[in-house]
């Protein structure tokens, strides 16, 4: 599998991630299958692995760890803190304290000495850019994190950021993980120019839209929800008497016809497209079964041309989010509160 630069750090990833989110209780449950899974996907080039310590309540880090036994050295490892991993307000957040106490438990779960890149799963406006990056930056010269990232950042708190670093000389943010599909073109309005003026890679999430893009969600089907515990989670996103998923569905038939045309099937079209923007470094594929990763695996060498680019333009022009709660951030200045007196 080719590899691309992540960013201007130096390091060379392959150009599909492996997500980790359905490794444990929200997807496979079998630790002996998902490692079998993680294997394939090393021996079939990968050597970027992304977890996160909330992924089944750091089950997933466990599973990783126990898979990457042997070849730790080989392989880009990435996690992140941020979301809730218990009932206490402070086992969570971007706070010192929750950072410094959670890579801990991140290292231990994953039984590695080092964390290649660690990133923030979400911005809190509630607390100081600069207390977020003092802790990274202190853990980066610890030895204990190599890089720092984010994900799902607003384009205005990225620019923050790279600036907040530059004056108080702290490390900077590398890389940005945010929501990316056929479906899901919003970022291409600001986050992808933003993370190329400062030379970020770009690792999105969601290629396959929750499975929108594989086949799974279709007109006349009777499919009412999503199948996984992390995904029933988010069931605005596929509540099929909604006005802007029956939208999707429109699309996703289209986009059917159009995979069909170009001699490869809908899963290939979906990450091919993530793949061809020039801002992406790596797509994150997330099976759950070893049959969904092989059937990602072929994305990889699919070339769209540009015809093919412009008929997906027609379906869901640039920037344009289908349903806009799968944005992945919503401002909290749209919230009642913050609009009233």
């Amino acid at each position: 599998m080719q590899h691309r630069p992540l960013g201007r750090t130096g390091v060379s990833v392959s150009k599909l991630c492996l997500g980790a989110m359905m490794f444990g209780d929200w997807g496979t449950k079998d630790h002996d299958e998902s490692i079998k899974i993680i294997h394939r996907a090393l021996d079939a080039g990968i050597n970027f692995v992304d977890t996160a310590d909330v992924y089944s309540a750091g089950e997933s880090e466990e599973i990783v760890g126990k898979a990457l036994a042997g070849r730790r050295d080989d392989i880009i490892l990435a996690t992140k803190a941020h979301m809730p991993m218990g009932e206490d307000a402070n086992h969570r957040g971007n706070s010192r304290r929750w950072i410094i106490r959670e890579v801990e438990d991140s290292l231990r779960r994953l039984g590695t000495d080092w964390i290649d890149l660690y990133q923030i799963h979400r911005w809190d406006p509630a607390v100081d850019l600069d207390e977020t990056l003092g802790a990274l930056t202190d853990l980066v010269r610890a030895g204990k994190v190599r890089y720092i990232g984010h994900s799902t950042f607003p384009a205005s708190t990225i620019v923050e950021a790279q600036w907040t670093a530059e004056r108080r000389g702290r490390e900077r943010f590398v890389t940005e993980q945010p929501p990316y599909s056929i479906l899901v073109r919003n970022i291409e309005n600001e986050v992808l120019p933003v993370c190329q003026r400062y030379g970020m890679g770009v690792i999105p999430w969601g290629p396959l839209a929750g499975g929108w893009l594989s086949g799974r969600y279709s007109k006349g089907g009777d499919r009412t929800g999503p199948a996984s515990a992390a995904r029933q989670r988010l069931v605005n996103r596929f509540d099929l008497s909604l006005p802007e998923n029956q939208r999707k569905l429109e699309a996703v038939e289209q986009l059917g016809q159009l995979a069909d045309e170009a001699g490869i099937t809908l899963i290939q079209l979906a990450i091919a497209f993530v793949l061809r923007h020039p801002a992406v470094t790596a797509p994150i594929i997330g099976p759950r079964t070893m049959d969904h990763l092989e059937s990602q695996l072929t994305a990889a060498d699919v070339v769209l041309s540009d015809d093919v680019l412009d008929r997906i333009d027609e379906i869901v022009p640039p920037g344009i989010t289908l349903n806009p709660s799968e944005n992945g951030w919503i401002s909290p200045s749209l919230q009642p509160a913050a609009r009233r007196r």
